[in-house]
């Protein structure tokens, strides 16, 4: 789906079409061409750095990140994108006001995290694409650091630095990508009980030693550096990821496509997103929270489905046993904590449910936007 040709706002609330069993169906993804004459390191590209910011009611972070790309853009050419997925705090106002060098690309509807970037890369000229989070911001060198990495290993397709919390605690940045094994592990806890195990811990890596660089399956969407090269080659972000999945699969094409994926420590960000996730410590079922959990369980499905077709149904059946013992398990205790978890659990199983249906399996996408349904 060219991203020229975005749908109208009555056209963009019909379902997507069905996805393939395979994951190789790149050629309905947009794609930006680039000029054969511009080599990754030609001066004929317009700028060094076309960098991206997705912003959804964030105007006052917002403002902030805004500020740590303005502080870090050096001697480097750049341009600055802020797709705005139709808020309502006077972020547009806010950046057009105070960030008149930025363009500002308002959408009239909210178009999820993928379908948003796509905007702008369809935009950008630059021979590097910079992602970054509205809630994220660059720490000094940062974007001069991406930029010289990227130069020096023309293999690389795209890469992640280090975030951290305000505080500057670790948070992960860069893993492997989802197997039926490593949801095993991470949903039974077995990940969190053995962090420093090679094969416990593979998910998010954390056995390895965070300052140490690594080839990696995937890096956070929170901050990411991509070669123009690698966008031209296999699309933009699948819109049928509205929210969560979507840079894995990104990454994934990427790195099918002969390109690797890294992970520099020295590029440091701070993302409070990450930092805000790290409080909640129950699976407390708020109606906002609820719904969340049901559209990470929509990608899931979908991305299983694309990369490993019938396989979603295990990812499925493993969620479900999972959250049903659990369930079980905690059902003989008068613990008020544990009696929580029961309920909890039980809304999980609910949750999946809803999920398999409202995506036929992870054949098909939702109407965009995404709704609090």
């Amino acid at each position: 789906m060219p991203v020229s040709a975005e749908p109208t706002p009555q056209s963009r609330t019909q379902a997507h079409p069905v996805l393939p069993d395979s994951c190789c169906a790149v050629s309905s993804l947009p794609i930006r061409k680039v000029p054969d004459t511009m080599s990754p390191h030609s001066s004929s590209f317009p700028c060094d750095v076309s960098l991206v910011i997705v912003s959804f009611n964030t105007r006052e972070v917002l403002r902030e990140s805004l500020q740590s790309v303005e502080r870090e853009r050096g001697d480097l050419r750049i341009e600055i994108f802020v797709v705005d997925n139709h808020s309502r705090d006077g972020s547009v106002e806010m950046v057009r006001s105070e960030f008149p060098q930025v363009q500002v690309l308002p959408s009239d509807v909210n178009l999820g995290f993928g379908a948003a970037n796509n905007l702008a890369l369809a935009k950008a000229q630059g021979r590097y694409v910079v992602l970054l989070n509205s809630d994220a911001f660059l720490c000094p060198n940062a974007l001069a650091l991406a930029v010289q990495h990227m130069d020096e290993d023309p293999k690389a397709g795209l890469a992640g630095g280090r975030l951290v919390g305000r505080d500057f605690s670790l948070q992960p940045s860069a893993r492997m990508f989802p197997s039926i094994l490593s949801d095993l592990l991470v949903l039974t806890g077995l990940a969190h009980e053995f962090p420093k195990s090679r094969f416990f811990g593979r998910f998010d890596r954390t056995w390895a030693d965070p300052l140490e660089p690594a080839e990696v399956d995937w890096v956070p969407g929170a901050f990411s550096i991509i070669r123009a090269e690698a966008l031209d080659k296999v699309g933009f972000f699948d819109p049928n990821f509205f929210l969560y999945s979507e840079e894995v699969d990104l990454c994934l094409r990427i790195q099918s496509a002969g390109y690797r994926i890294m992970y520099w420590p020295d590029i440091v960000v701070i993302h409070i997103g990450g930092e805000s996730s790290r409080q909640i410590k129950t699976l407390e079922m708020s109606s906002t929270g609820a719904q969340l959990i049901r559209w990470r369980m929509r990608s899931t499905l979908l991305y299983y489905r694309k990369h490993h077709g019938a396989r979603v149904w295990l990812a499925k059946i493993l969620e479900l046993t999972v959250y049903r013992l659990t369930a079980l398990r905690n059902s003989f205790s008068r613990d008020p904590e544990r009696r929580e978890r029961v309920n909890n659990n039980r809304n999980l199983v609910r949750l999946m449910e809803q999920a398999w249906q409202d995506t036929q399996g992870g054949r098909m996408s939702p109407p965009r936007p995404w709704s609090f349904d």
